[in-house]
């Protein structure tokens, strides 16, 4: 799956396990017929970790995610959570099985409040909404005290703070953050990963597509460089952030860390 000029790193140690969660391989995708976003990549989600997907415009970050969650068909390949084969099912299908998706844009009901946002996560299971409701009140305390403000009312950061909060009403096992930080400033930003992290602190497993790669890296268990559709690097988001090569060609000389 090598593309000329684009160097590989794989660690052996991101080979399919047992235990692994979410596992998809030789992905090959796109939005409209013979034209392949995703030519072969593959993602392995462990129990308990945070992935982050890094890249540069056009990799085919956000589709992934919409591959791995039934928005764009999967051509070849395959999805697997938990060992069962959930390549190309319907979205409503993959949130039933534990996944959750927070998209970049026209990710809240405008006219709905937060509260009812809220319960349009939670449509599958209506009773549990108290429970749930507690639950994610932990997380996102702000939602718990504007509960009955209008979503269209809050800023950038704040809708992102609620889309995340309804996926979550599901009681997922896995959540799908694309692009959280986009269009935020640089404090929102840093609050947004610091949400992420406080998710997967939980016990929710997060894979992250992010422009910010320096911020993602910092904050992920594993992360993965996609190139042109592809797998180019595979490693720690430590061991990423520090790889000459990954800095050279996708971080930038402001990505050097000391």
């Amino acid at each position: 799956m090598t593309d000329a000029g684009v160097a590989h790193n794989r660690d052996d140690s991101t080979a399919t396990p047992r235990e692994s969660l979410l596992v998809a391989e030789n992905i090959i995708a796109g939005y409209v017929p013979e034209v392949d976003i995703l030519r072969g990549c593959d993602l392995v989600l462990q129990e308990g970790e945070l992935v982050g997907v890094i890249g540069p415009n056009g990799a085919g970050k956000s589709t992934l995610l919409k591959a791995l969650f039934g928005l764009i068909p999967v051509r070849s390949g395959t999805v697997r959570l938990r060992g069962e084969d959930i390549s190309n099912l319907p979205a409503h299908a993959l949130v039933s099985k534990g996944i959750g998706y927070v998209p970049q844009n026209n990710n809240v009901f405008q006219r709905l409040t937060i509260e009812e946002n809220l319960e349009m996560g939670l449509y599958q299971a209506p009773k549990r909404f108290l429970e749930r409701f507690e639950v994610v009140a932990e997380v996102f305390p702000r939602i718990a005290e504007r509960r009955k403000q209008r979503a269209g009312s809050l800023s950038g950061g704040e809708r992102q703070m609620l889309a995340m909060a309804r996926a979550l009403m599901m009681d997922p096992s896995v959540l799908l953050l694309d692009e959280p930080s986009a269009g935020l400033s640089p404090a929102l930003q840093d609050q947004t990963f610091v949400r992420a992290r406080r998710i997967n602190a939980t016990g929710v497993s997060v894979v992250m597509v992010e422009q910010n790669a320096r911020r993602c890296l910092q904050i992920c268990h594993r992360g993965y460089v996609l190139d042109q559709g592809r797998n180019a690097y595979t490693n720690s988001g430590a061991e990423l952030l520090h790889d000459p090569k990954v800095v050279e060609l996708y971080l930038g000389t402001l990505a050097k860390v000391k």
